[in-house]
C-alpha cells in the first residue's frame, strides 16, 4: 500500500462514540494503584451510558476496590491511517446478586441479562469462565473520539 498524501485527524462526536462502543464487545480497561498503571483487555457491553463486565477476584479487582477511577478504549482499526477510537473515564461499580436495595438489584438483573445475550450461559452452570464471577459496570462519566482517514489527494 503506497502512503496516502494526507491523513485527516478529527473527533468524534457523542453519538459516532456511543456507535463505536455499542457494536464493538472486547476493549482494554486502564486502572492505576499509586506510581503504577496497568491495562488489561475485557469483554463487554455498552449499555445507556455505562459499560459492563466482568472479573475475578485478583490484583485488578483488588486494585479497583482501592482506586475507583478507570479508563476504558475501543478501537476499530482497517489500515495504518484508517482507525476510529474511543477513551472512555468513569468510576467502577461492583454489582452484586445479594444487594437487596431495589436499584441494585435492577442493576445486577440488567448487568446479568446484557452480559448473558453476548455470551450465553454467563454466571450460570454453563458459564465458559465461571472464574469471572465479579460483575462490575463503569459509568460513562467522560468520553472522546477520533477517527483517522487517509486521503489520496494531493
Amino acid at each position: 500500500m503506497s502512503a496516502p498524501h494526507s491523513v485527516i485527524i478529527d473527533e468524534l462526536d457523542r453519538d459516532e462514540i456511543v456507535a463505536l462502543l455499542s457494536r464493538n464487545h472486547v476493549g482494554r480497561i486502564a486502572f492505576s494503584m499509586h506510581d503504577r498503571v496497568d491495562i488489561q483487555p475485557i469483554h463487554y457491553v455498552y449499555s445507556d451510558g455505562w459499560l459492563y463486565g466482568r472479573t475475578s477476584h485478583g490484583a485488578k479487582f483488588a486494585t479497583l476496590m482501592k482506586n475507583r477511577w478507570v479508563a476504558f478504549e475501543v478501537d476499530e482499526v482497517t489500515t495504518l491511517f484508517d482507525w476510529t477510537s474511543a477513551v472512555v473515564h468513569g468510576a467502577v461499580y461492583i454489582l452484586a446478586p445479594d444487594d437487596i436495595s431495589p436499584a441494585a438489584h435492577h442493576s445486577w438483573a440488567r448487568a446479568v441479562d446484557l452480559l448473558r445475550r453476548l455470551v450465553p450461559g454467563s454466571l450460570g452452570a454453563n458459564d465458559p469462565v465461571p472464574e469471572r464471577d465479579v460483575v462490575f459496570r463503569v459509568a460513562v462519566q467522560e468520553a472522546t473520539g477520533r477517527r483517522s482517514r487517509a486521503s489520496a489527494e494531493a
